[in-house]
């Protein structure tokens, strides 16, 4: 007696080819999904800006010495911002990674500023991606080495007008900035604002790492970051006297 042989349905082959197709396909999309979402996808910050805070009344004078301390309740920050590449340099992302454990110190006269210091913890520096904040510890800034950033003025500078509570006024320092152990004269463009009780500044400084001894890391998951970026900072200043 002759065993007779039972056969699939084509179609039900088919449909099971479609149905596992659709399934990787569906894998595909959630894994591409997740990998921008925790790799790709960026949380940049924006640039610093002038805030336009309350004007105080009274009639004190800024002239004095002025301060920043760490971590200050209104959110005084130093942060970098530079240029990274993913998926074999196909996906171009600006990352930014801020700290607010900022510390200085000024004085005006006048029209006259002079005297500004200031220094930036970059060992407690934060972005939006874990792995970023820990290649930077050994690679790149190398925070684990080179903690710090500071500014040291080197000849004051001179406001267009003097200060008055509310107004915006631009001004350019020049100093000297040490960054990953390297020390180079730089000019900063800061815009001020006093508000009779603080005086803000924001501003951004160009930094190509290769001029302080960086090396731009890379990672498994980083194909590529820039040779250049920024250090910005938005601070704000109490008067010490």
């Amino acid at each position: 007696m002759q065993t007779r042989r039972t056969h699939r349905p084509i179609t039900d082959e088919r449909g099971g080819v479609a149905k596992l197709l659709i399934t990787l396909l569906v894998i595909v999309v959630v894994a591409g999904g997740a990998a921008y979402w925790f790799l790709i996808r960026e949380d940049t910050k924006p640039k610093p800006k002038i805030t336009q805070t309350p004007i105080a009344a009274g009639t004190g004078s800024v002239d004095g010495t002025w301060t920043l301390a760490p971590n200050d309740a209104d959110g005084s920050f130093a942060q970098y911002r530079i240029g990274e590449q993913f998926a074999a340099g196909v996906v171009h992302s600006e990352a930014t990674g801020h700290t607010n454990d900022v510390k200085g110190t000024m004085k005006i006269s006048g029209t006259t500023v002079s005297g500004v210091t200031v220094t930036a913890n970059l060992a407690a520096l934060k972005s939006d991606k874990d792995f970023r904040d820990g290649v930077i510890k050994d690679r790149g800034l190398e925070t684990n080495k080179f903690p710090t950033a500071t500014f040291v003025s080197t000849a004051p500078a001179t406001l267009p007008t003097a200060p008055v509570k509310g107004a915006t006024v631009d001004v350019s320092i020049s100093g000297d900035l040490t960054l990953h152990g390297v020390t180079k004269p730089v000019t900063i463009t800061l815009k001020g604002r006093w508000d009779g009780v603080k005086i803000q500044v924001v501003g951004d400084v160009a930094i190509k790492l290769p001029d302080y001894g960086m090396t731009a890391p890379t990672s498994q998951i980083v194909a590529a970051v820039d040779d250049h970026g920024s250090l910005e900072l938005k601070l704000f200043f109490t008067k010490a006297s």
